[in-house]
C-alpha cells in the first residue's frame, strides 16, 4: 500500500496520506490505481462527509510521477496514456470536499491533485514549482489546472520558469493559490480543523455548494484538458532526450518568487 487511510466515525473526516516519504510522495502505478480506488470508495461510505489530502513526512506533499514507472506509449500521435489523469478525486465522481494540506514541495503532477481539491492550506515552508518546461516536456494538464486557480501571469510564469524558481507559500497565499498558511507542526490540526467543520454541516447541503462551484468552471476545464494530449505529444522531447536532461540538470531554484 502507498497509500494511508484513516477514518474518524466521530468527526466525519477521512485524512489520505500519499505514503512514499522517501521518494519525496512521487506516484508511481499502485498509489494512481490507489488514489482512484479510494475517491470512488468514498462516494459509498455515508461516515466520510469530507477529506484531508496530504504527504508524509515534511520534505514534500507529492511530487509528480516517479520517473522509474514505465508507461508504454501508442504509436498514434493522437493518443497519450496518462496514469494520473484520474487521479484526483473530481475524477472520480467525489463531490465531498477535500481540503489540500500542502506540507513542503508540491510540483509537476501534484497538480492533479490540488486542481481537484476545495481549498488549499500549506505549511509556511511549502513551496511550489513546475519542472517540465527544464526538461524539454510540455506542463499541459498542470497548467491548465493552475490557471483555473491562480492568476493568469502567476501561473504562467510557473508553468514556464520550470526549475529555475519556485513559489514561495507566502506567495501562493498573497494570490489565493492557498487560503491558509501554517507552521509546519500545525499543517493537520489547521486542515482538520476546516474539514471537521464541513463534515459538520448537512453533508448534501455541502456536497451540492461543491458542485456547484466546480460547475461554474467545469465546461472551460474540460475543454482545455482535451487538448492536453496533442499539445504534449506535439511538445515534449524523446524519453531518451528527457532522460538526458534529467541526469544534467539538478531540481532546485536559482531565484524565488517572495
Amino acid at each position: 500500500m502507498t497509500l494511508r487511510v484513516e477514518r474518524d466515525k466521530a468527526t466525519g473526516v477521512a485524512v489520505v496520506t500519499l505514503d512514499r516519504e522517501r521518494k519525496h510522495n512521487a506516484i508511481d502505478l499502485e498509489t494512481a490505481a490507489e488514489l482512484r480506488a479510494v475517491w470512488r470508495e468514498f462516494r459509498y461510505e455515508e461516515d466520510v462527509r469530507a477529506v484531508v489530502l496530504t504527504g508524509a513526512g515534511t520534505a514534500a506533499f507529492c511530487t509528480g510521477i516517479d520517473r522509474s514507472v514505465d508507461v508504454p506509449q501508442p504509436a498514434s500521435p493522437y493518443s497519450i496514456d496518462d496514469p494520473l489523469v484520474a487521479i484526483g478525486p473530481k475524477s472520480g465522481d467525489l463531490w465531498k470536499p477535500v481540503v489540500a494540506a500542502v506540507n513542503g514541495m508540491a510540483c509537476g503532477g501534484a497538480f492533479y491533485l490540488l486542481g481537484e481539491s476545495e481549498f488549499l492550506i500549506a505549511s509556511s515552508s511549502a513551496t511550489f514549482f513546475d519542472p517540465h518546461t527544464t526538461y524539454g516536456m510540455v506542463s499541459a494538464y498542470e497548467a491548465v489546472y493552475m490557471a483555473q486557480r491562480m492568476p493568469f501571469g502567476e501561473a504562467a510564469r510557473m508553468s514556464l520558469m520550470g526549475t529555475a524558481e519556485r513559489l514561495s507559500a507566502a506567495r501562493a497565499h498573497e494570490i489565493g493559490l492557498v487560503s491558509e498558511l501554517a507552521a509546519p507542526e500545525e499543517l493537520l490540526p489547521a486542515a482538520l480543523r476546516a474539514a471537521e467543520t464541513l463534515a459538520g454541516f448537512p453533508t448534501e447541503a455541502v456536497q451540492g455548494t461543491v458542485r456547484a462551484l466546480w460547475s461554474a468552471k467545469q465546461v472551460a476545464l474540460q475543454q482545455a484538458l482535451a487538448q492536453a494530449p496533442a499539445l504534449i505529444s506535439l511538445g515534449n522531447l524523446t524519453p531518451e532526450r528527457q532522460a538526458e536532461l534529467f541526469g544534467s540538470r539538478r531540481p532546485g531554484s536559482e531565484f524565488r518568487l517572495r
